[in-house]
């Protein structure tokens, strides 16, 4: 009798394979490697594209703006559309359609006729393609592998995304410099490989749903409601509503996804605060690019320590702490005076935030129902990408009007005070669960702030 059925008879659980053996999973997780890759290429390429060809940097800064509307605009509705189709045929249209786009920009390019208009409608539509993917990646991530490896599988992610942008970012200029086409060649190619993958996965990116169609009848067109038009609109606003509605209900969820909101729109005005002070100290691109490469480096060290710290924190601890350690490294950056302290600081700034995505968002996934994660994710990512923009106005304002030190002190005070309003906030103090809990007991639950609906009961 094998060990298997012997565990089976004693009513034990065996203990799933290592994610390496687990084939869908690496699959999933290779081909969105390769697609980051391609994506951020091409991403350090578009402006460098639209700079060679109008010599306008105004023009450059519209594409770059078309190219991250789509994540302010389409979040919610992609949470929809996530949560009613089959997610791994969304995955692969999007990527058989973003393939398709780069490669009219490399033929546009290859027969001279490329226009900004053409950039401008490839780069939206990437965009919104982009937006769709990823949330339909995340919400499969559950079904892929085990319970017990959720945060596992989500700090390979977090790896992998950072591991790609960093090799992407400057490849793309590198392949620039050998010919216009060549980054986008790279890219069509990296879109393909993903497919490819997609194509090769075994498993369901969902669960079947009582009194819905199994997973393989539903995809892109075959949304089976029925009804006029207007009341189709009203059924698809209302879902929109759910996602944003479940997570609003639940104090921990929403205070940590308020928190997030206000930590993106400092990091985004720090970037610029840190460009410029680099630039003021005397430093070039080089060594402007170094700096981030190392501090990507350090966030890669973050993501993988961070299944340990989920693990060992209890959530009040980790939220707070992570928050104070920002607070912390801020004031270190503002307060030092030197280039090599600020340098420093910003650097181990990067090696929290992995720490706190995977704990966090192992969380979130956890107590999310099945049928709700593309909702709720999508109204969790608008809130964190809805602070980028206004973080990058900010921090333009900030260093037009007080220079780089007045800057990066309002900064500091900024987080000094999203760190009090964590300790503050009783859901987070609440919170005295571990961060990622124990794969062999029940999976957490949250409770919301109103009656349960059916929905919340999952």
């Amino acid at each position: 009798m094998s060990m298997s059925r012997v565990a089976e008879d004693a009513g034990v659980v065996p203990a799933p394979p290592p994610l390496r053996r687990n084939r869908d999973f690496m699959l999933l997780w290779s081909g969105s490697a390769v697609a980051i890759i391609g994506s951020t290429a091409s991403t350090v390429a578009y402006p460098l594209l639209v700079l060679a060809v109008t010599g306008s940097p105004s023009a450059a800064g519209v594409v770059g703006f078309v190219v991250l509307l789509p994540a302010l605009l389409f979040q919610l509705p992609a949470g929809v559309l996530v949560d009613s189709w089959n997610r791994r045929r969304v995955m692969i249209w999007c990527d058989g359609l973003r393939a398709a786009g780069a490669a009219t920009v490399v033929l546009a390019l290859l027969a001279g006729e490329l226009r900004l208009a053409h950039v401008m409608v490839v780069g939206f539509v990437e965009g919104t393609l982009t937006v769709l993917n990823g949330l339909a990646s995340t919400a499969a991530v559950p079904n892929v592998v085990h319970r017990s490896q959720l945060s596992a599988a989500l700090a390979g992610n977090e790896a992998r995304g950072r591991a790609a942008t960093m090799i992407g970012t400057p490849l793309g200029g590198i392949l620039f410099g050998l010919g216009r086409a060549v980054p986008f060649v790279l890219e069509t190619l990296a879109y393909l490989v993903s497919l490819a993958t997609l194509l090769g996965i075994r498993k369901e990116f969902q669960a079947a749903r009582p009194g819905e169609p199994a997973p393989a009848g539903n995809g892109p067109g075959g949304d089976a409601a029925t009804g006029s038009r207007r009341d189709r609109a009203l059924r698809q606003a209302g879902r929109m509503a759910e996602g944003l509605t479940w997570l609003w209900r639940r104090p921990l969820l929403r205070t940590t996804a308020l928190l997030v909101a206000g930590s993106n729109l400092l990091f985004r005005a720090l970037f610029l605060v840190m460009i410029v002070l680099l630039a003021e100290e005397g430093a070039g691109p080089a060594a402007i690019g170094l700096l981030i490469g190392v501090a990507g480096g350090c966030g890669m060290l973050g993501s993988l320590v961070a299944g340990w710290f989920g693990r060992t924190l209890r959530l009040n601890a980790l939220v707070i702490g992570a928050n104070w350690v920002w607070a912390l490294l801020m004031c270190v950056l503002a307060f030092s005076g030197g280039l090599w302290p600020a340098a420093i600081a910003y650097t181990a700034m990067w090696f929290v935030g992995p720490i706190w995505n995977v704990a966090v968002g192992s969380y979130q996934l956890t107590v999310t129902p099945d049928d709700l994660r593309g909702r709720v994710l999508s109204a969790s990512s608008l809130l964190a990408n809805g602070a980028l923009p206004l973080g990058a106005l900010v921090g333009g304002l900030l260093l037009d009007a007080f220079g780089v030190r007045a800057a990066a002190t309002v900064l500091a005070g900024w987080m000094v005070l999203m760190a009090l309003a964590a300790t503050l906030a009783r859901p987070v103090r609440r919170a005295t669960m571990t961060a990622i809990n124990d794969p062999a007991g029940p999976a957490p639950a949250e409770s919301a702030a109103v009656p349960t609906t059916a929905a919340d009961s999952h």
